[in-house]
């Protein structure tokens, strides 16, 4: 798979200095903790899942989890697994007979409930596993999370290759005395499998369930203070350079299109900037459709170290990856740093005359750059995530 393999090779030449890169479930584990990008929630229970990979229903959808916790009634559990179990043989069937191209298809995960459905998930799945790139393990801790991975290792050591993604989002995390303790174990763990865990998640909708808090289409995660400081320490903990893991952003929960009640927060000046009257007349189409705390929010998810998030609604797909796109300024900063890192200087001056690059502090940070760069490619200087946006409008708006 790769990154906005909707556009056209035209496009991706006009608008890339370094184009995505084409990746599969058999890439680097360091390269492929990138790739995620706009992780698409789906219930197992949802119909015709092969079907929409068929036809490609989701332009440039990359990755996927098919749930079978949260997203289903606990009555739904046996439909679920045995249409989860349905669809991946028309995947399989789909394949064998040339109908899909194992290169296009998304990522995919199964997000389990318990350790007894990833044990009977996993026998029932044996003939289709190289479809799949891991599972997501819910409610993440260390007892219940240490026995699943385990089991894991214990699976791939039979010559398999799954990836696990924990998801934080338990009352020991959210709760301020018992967090740091909690943090801690479950980082120990992953620490002993991180050969294993491919990214690790955020579960703000839990964290905000457990105190009545719901935030609005004009709210961020990082506007509710009880979230911005468990996030700080999830940030805290698995993103230290020693040991740093890749935690991806919580999940944005709109995507109807209704009138605002609240003014508009989605800045004007980019648009205006780019293009003009048809700029803001695209903003506005961004606002009709939720999309402006969505991008918010994003922003605010990068700047605090996050990469890729998870989404419920394909709509959500394009504007996270096209703000993870490396800016040209990004990556010849992050080259120069990395290309200079042989003690010999320990500051230098940024290609854009801008700033200064410190060559030590920046390092991890510039390694992380270059990586997102596989995955997301680098835009030419003149160019930002507002032209993809404007690309996937004219799209729309034209079929």
């Amino acid at each position: 798979m790769k990154l906005f393999s909707d556009l056209t090779e035209k496009q991706i030449e006009r608008l890339f200095y370094k184009a995505p890169e084409e990746l599969s479930r058999t890439s680097e584990k360091d390269v492929l903790s990138y790739a995620l990008a706009s992780t698409l929630y789906m219930p197992a229970t949802r119909p015709n899942i092969y079907y929409d990979l068929l036809i490609k229903k989701h332009a440039a959808l990359t990755s996927m989890v098919i749930c079978l916790e949260d997203s289903i009634g606990d009555h739904e559990v046996e439909l679920a697994e045995k249409k989860l179990v349905e669809e991946l043989a028309k995947i399989k069937d789909g394949l064998e007979k040339g109908a899909v191209i194992k290169k296009e298809l998304p990522l995919i995960f199964i997000r389990i409930r318990s350790v007894d459905q990833f044990l009977r998930i996993m026998e029932a799945l044996e003939q289709y596993m190289d479809l799949l790139t891991g599972i997501v393990i819910p409610k993440f801790d260390a007892s219940i999370g240490s026995i699943i991975l385990k089991e894991l290792e214990s699976y791939n050591n039979r010559g398999h290759v799954l990836y696990a993604m924990p998801i934080l989002e338990t009352k020991k995390i959210i709760e301020k005395e018992t967090r740091m303790t909690e943090l801690l174990s479950i980082k120990e763990v992953l620490d002993q499998y991180k050969h294993l865990v491919l990214n690790v998640r955020i579960g703000a909708t839990d964290f905000c369930g457990l105190y009545g808090i719901r935030r609005n289409t004009d709210t961020t995660v990082y506007d509710v203070a009880i979230i911005r400081d468990c996030i700080s320490d999830i940030v805290n903990v698995f993103l230290r350079a020693e040991s740093p893991y890749v935690v991806s952003g919580p999940v944005w929960e709109y995507f109807s299109a209704k009138e605002r009640m609240l003014i508009p927060q989605l800045r004007e000046t980019p648009f205006r900037k780019r293009y003009g009257k048809a700029g803001m007349k695209m903003r506005t189409q961004l606002i009709d459709k939720h999309m402006d705390g969505l991008i918010r929010e994003v922003l605010m998810d990068i700047t605090n170290g996050l990469t890729g998030k998870t989404i419920i609604h394909p709509t959500h797909i394009k504007p996270v990856q096209a703000l993870n796109v490396v800016s040209l300024e990004e990556f010849y900063d992050a080259c120069n740093i990395v290309n200079s890192n042989n003690g010999e200087i320990g500051v230098m001056k940024s290609s854009f005359s801008n700033k200064m690059n410190e060559i030590k502090p920046h390092f991890y940070w510039a390694q992380k750059i270059l990586l997102k760069s596989k995955v997301y490619g680098v835009f030419h200087e003149e160019f930002t995530y507002i032209d993809i946006l404007k690309q996937e409008n004219f799209v729309a708006n034209h079929r």
